[in-house]
């Protein structure tokens, strides 16, 4: 039987058709932009229990271009997972948990910066759209339906950090910042100061009842690393940041602007580990005079406190007595002897107005620099050891004594009475009290 010749062209041109489409497909002449665009899953329950959390997002591009990923809710509202990032050519998967830029909602309000947050429960439109070097624009689209979020926010709230002006120098003023924040939902939690160029200083959370991680109050201390030794941040302004990552993937930050000044590792010793002492032996009544001089070799400035340089004791006074009382953070010059009945008993500053200089209301010696000190003790009564040592000290109140300041060039004195048997008193002398003191 023969084909009539019009079906056979039919035919024939059928064949070609389907050659040229398998040419086409094989020889990729399809110029579409974006091809094979699909979500394994059309709904996810984002919510951390490991069932439906997620869904594969797969797509093609043909050319390089930018590319964005985003959903559009039944009210017209965009959500962007990828805006605009540049594609080379070639196939792309990614893992979709249903977490996007961060948004809000129309009555919500934070306290922190919601940087990525999870798409609230409902049906979406999801788009893959593409842009290419000439501005030619394709997109694919599909569903998506979200249902059994979590949709509790890991928001930071009470934020707060005190003192914002900072002085990590150990000396009692200013030294270490605490800060606080309350969590409404167990996040991850991260905080750090972070400098104007860009490293980061992390800061420790203090152990409370709250763990790590929970939902409550969580305190923070940051001393800038003076107290393990290590050189604090350099001086500036600094971002004490929190972030707060949740299970979902949802993602809160919040800052707070601080300065830092005057950091440092305070170091000082007695020069040469030398006193001049101006006897080897006293009567009562008399003075026992001493001279040294204390060298700031540090990056800090030392505070001090009184009594002034030149002061001399009664040596049943003390730096107590005087109204001088002990100043966390302050470095003192002291003398101390064996039976005392307290440790460093006569003390001073170190230095006088002339070798300090102020800054707040406290006085300090500047980094670099030396001062020369001297006191004296008269001496009242016999002491219960005679004769006795006697040596310097420099002292960093409630921090330290180092063993280079301690016990400093002792002194065997020897204590005379004038009359041995009868030593009769001394002239009493009125202490010049500090005032307020």
């Amino acid at each position: 039987m023969r084909i009539p010749r019009l079906l056979a062209i039919a035919l024939s041109l059928i064949g070609l058709a389907v050659i040229i489409a398998t040419l086409y497909g094989t020889l990729n002449l399809d110029r579409s932009l974006v091809r094979d665009a699909d979500f394994s899953l059309n709904t996810i329950t984002p919510n951390a229990d490991g069932d439906r959390d997620v869904t594969r997002i797969q797509y093609t591009l043909s050319r390089s271009a930018n590319l964005s990923i985003y959903f559009s809710d039944e009210d017209g509202r965009t959500y962007f997972f990828r805006r605009d990032r540049r594609r080379s050519a070639g196939e792309y998967e990614v893992l979709f948990s249903g977490v996007v830029e961060g948004f809000g909602r129309p009555g919500e309000q934070f306290e922190g910066l919601v940087e990525t947050r999870l798409l609230p429960d409902g049906k979406y439109t999801w788009f893959i759209a593409a842009t290419d070097a000439a501005g030619v624009v394709e997109k694919q689209s599909g569903w998506l339906t979200v249902r059994d979020g979590a949709p509790l926010v890991p928001d930071i709230q009470g934020f707060s950090a005190a003192p914002m002006h900072f002085t990590p120098n150990r000396d009692g003023i200013s030294d270490r910042v605490t800060i606080n924040l309350y969590l409404p939902k167990p996040a991850q939690l991260r905080v750090f100061a972070l400098g104007e160029d860009g490293v980061e200083y992390p800061i420790d959370e203090v152990e409370r009842d709250v763990p790590p991680g929970e939902a409550g109050m969580h305190e923070f201390d940051y001393a800038g690393g003076v107290d393990d030794g290590v050189t604090p941040p350099p001086d500036g302004s600094y971002q004490i940041w929190a972030v707060a990552e949740d299970d979902e993937g949802q993602r809160v930050s919040n800052t707070i602007e601080l300065t830092l000044e005057h950091g440092g590792i305070p170091r000082a010793d007695i020069v040469q580990a030398n006193v001049e002492w101006s006897a080897k032996t006293v009567v009562l009544c008399d003075t026992l005079y001493f001279t040294l001089t204390v060298e700031n070799y540090g990056d800090a400035p030392i505070r001090t406190s009184g009594p002034p340089p030149g002061t001399v004791y009664d040596s049943d006074w003390n730096f107590n007595k005087l109204g001088w009382h002990v100043e966390s953070g302050a470095w003192r010059v002291a003398i101390g002897f064996d039976n005392q009945l307290s440790d460093y008993p006569h003390r001073w500053a170190v230095g006088t107005r002339n070798d300090l200089v102020q800054i707040g209301e406290h006085w300090y010696l500047p980094a670099g620099e030396r001062a020369t000190i001297t006191g004296g003790i008269r001496f009242v009564d016999l002491p219960a050891r005679n004769p006795s040592y006697y040596w310097a000290g420099l002292i960093h109140e409630d921090v330290e004594i180092s063993r280079f300041n301690n016990r400093v060039d002792p002194l065997f004195l020897t204590i005379g009475a004038i009359d041995i048997n009868a030593p009769g008193p001394c002239p009493s002398r009125t202490p010049e009290v500090r005032s307020g003191g």
